[in-house]
């Protein structure tokens, strides 16, 4: 295994509340969900969106909105994109809320009567968003259930917004997010405490996938909201879910220490996920990623993070990488330390996993399992959450700077950071060829000074 080249971001943002939940909204807005639950200790709950740029020199965070979510903390949520709008599925408590996220886009200047939320106005009258530049947290607002916020006022004189993500240098069309509660439905039914654990919606948008304290997996018909299947997939509670990139598939990993497949129309189980824990130790999986196959679009790979149940001695956390058809475990990488989060590129090309104790967040070549990036200690406590920056445009250009990939973080410290991978710069073919050619001049001449 190579070293992991050396790390070049940080923080990019500190909300006032825990966080659980990340998922980008857009290509370049993230969304941001935790909270202190329902216990009266002055902790907010609700989400947050910033806008994610690279100004040519590091990765810079603005906020754009902020929503409370009242006495009800969001530990999980989806999102997904259709032409019109944005649909937002919170996890909160027994629940799984809807929330439509549409996005207005000004091209004339902001007028302050417009926004509802929460930052100071400055001396014009403009509303600007906070960065992490300011160094300093910001509470989340007391508004209703619609919120928006203008993107930032340009300089006179600037340029438009390059396509390669940089900051911007001129006038800017003002983005909002106007955030609107629809439809709730109860996804848990645990007669004690019923949770929400996980909400996952299929890649084509049909169907949604939620696991909770009672091990039922229930997919429902999105965004519809109908009850489709209701599957007794676990003993106990489900930690994780995915579908597959095809949609066929869902996987659903639980407490019980099952790990399984389960195809779609008709349901039915597909594969167990079956291997031999190392020193027969007992192993309980926590998260589960599906990931394509660079340059194969009908091939998936499936990654799971296992740690050792319970005190496990010297045993450690495990990435694996798994071929899902055949329910064949094909790689296995060990970390010093149980694993908490999980996420994989929409390309497949990268896998970042983040740890349970020392807050640390590393990025593995998903076809060979190499790490090429360790951050330790990225988070003051356990990492919550990952997401990558994508590289597929479906909304416009992606993020890009000096970096082959970054993935943001997240954790109950309250802090939002970003981790990237720089680019792995190699000599031009023509330059390698002349190189060879020189040696071996100089090694005929060599040999021919020596009489060989």
């Amino acid at each position: 295994m190579s070293a992991a080249r050396k790390p070049t971001d940080g923080l990019l943002a500190r909300v006032n509340f825990p966080l659980y939940a990340i998922e980008m909204l857009t290509s370049r807005h993230v969304l941001v969900a935790g909270g202190g639950g329902a216990s009266k200790t002055g902790v907010a709950n609700g989400f947050e969106i910033y806008e994610i740029y690279h100004d040519g020199e590091k990765y810079v965070a603005d906020e754009v909105i902020r929503h409370e979510t009242g006495p009800t903390v969001v530990m999980n949520c989806a999102v997904k994109n259709d032409e019109k709008r944005t649909l937002l599925m919170a996890g909160q408590e027994s629940h799984c809320q809807m929330y439509l996220v549409n996005t207005i886009i000004d091209s004339g200047e902001y007028s302050p009567s417009a926004s509802t939320t929460g930052s100071k106005p400055d001396s014009e009258g403009l509303r600007k968003r906070r960065s992490i530049s300011q160094q300093r947290s910001v509470p989340l607002n007391a508004a209703g259930a619609t919120a928006t916020t203008p993107s930032p006022p340009a300089a006179a004189g600037d340029a438009k917004k390059s396509d390669d993500g940089k900051q911007p240098t001129g006038n800017r069309k003002q983005i909002r997010f106007e955030i609107k509660t629809a439809d709730s439905v109860q996804t848990d039914f645990t007669e004690a405490e019923p949770l929400q654990r996980v909400v996952r919606i299929s890649p084509n948008g049909r169907l949604m996938a939620t696991g909770g304290m009672d091990g039922h997996l229930r997919v429902w018909n999105f965004p519809k909201m109908t009850i489709a299947s209701d599957i007794a997939a676990h003993t106990k509670e489900i930690d994780d879910l995915d579908f597959s990139p095809d949609s066929k598939h869902v996987v659903s990993i639980a407490k019980d220490g099952l790990g399984v497949i389960w195809s779609i129309n008709p349901d039915k189980e597909s594969r167990k996920l079956v291997w031999s824990p190392p020193a027969n130790c007992r192993y309980l999986m926590k998260r589960c990623r599906y990931g394509l196959v660079e340059g194969q679009k009908d091939k998936f790979r499936l990654f799971t993070l296992a740690n050792p149940f319970a005190k496990a001695g010297k045993a450690k956390g495990l990435l694996q990488q798994w071929d899902p058809d055949a329910g064949r475990l094909t790689g296995v990488v060990e970390i010093d330390e149980s694993l908490a989060a999980l996420a994989v590129r929409d390309d497949g090309r990268f896998v970042a996993i983040g740890t349970m104790f020392s807050g640390s967040v590393s990025i593995y070549i998903a076809f060979s399992m190499q790490r090429v990036l360790h951050v330790p200690n990225a988070h003051a406590m356990f990492v919550t959450g990952l997401e990558f920056l994508p590289v597929t445009n479906f909304d416009g250009p992606a993020i890009t700077g000096d970096t082959e990939a970054a993935v943001l973080s997240i954790s109950v410290d309250n802090r939002i950071c970003v981790h990237s991978l720089p680019y792995r710069h190699s000599l031009p073919a023509w330059v390698a060829i002349i190189a060879i050619i020189c040696i071996l001049f100089l090694t005929f001449c060599f040999c021919s000074y020596v009489g060989l």
